[in-house]
């Protein structure tokens, strides 16, 4: 799939595909998206990169989540936790409203947690193969 070709209608989530925390995040994400609203890149793809250099993101700040909306917005760090919350049904929801914390105070908590998140919940050889139930959800 080329860039150009990404569904407009739909909320890219780029994530660390070696990375358990986040692969858990993206099955957590899935059971929660009622709307259907998210579709999912692997960051070391090449579809991920042809994306991160889009949108003009210097990987060596952030390396592990970007909320990309096509052709409108994208977020990364701690916002764009908070703004894939937000989209969320139920108390998740809840949690988006903490953007109004400053940016450097939500980025060094979220900082300190990717810094660690391969010693904590480790990480894998390659990226996530998802079931054929799943695949329609990954670009």
């Amino acid at each position: 799939m080329e860039i150009e070709n990404l569904p407009k209608e739909k909320q890219i989530i780029l994530f660390d595909g070696v990375c358990n925390l986040c692969e858990s995040s993206v099955q957590f994400i899935i059971k929660r998206d009622k709307k259907d609203l998210f579709r999912f890149v692997a960051i070391q793809s090449e579809l991920g990169q042809q994306i991160i250099k889009h949108i003009g993101i210097d990987t060596s700040k952030t390396d592990s989540i970007i909320l990309y909306i096509p052709e409108k917005a994208y977020y990364y760090k701690a916002e764009a936790a908070l703004q894939i919350s937000k989209r969320l049904k139920g108390v998740y929801a809840i949690l988006g409203y903490l953007s109004f914390i400053p940016n450097p105070i939500k980025n060094t908590v979220y900082d300190y947690i990717a810094k660690n998140r391969y010693k904590w919940y480790g990480k894998k050889e390659s990226c996530m193969i998802p079931t054929p139930e799943l695949k329609a959800k990954f670009l």
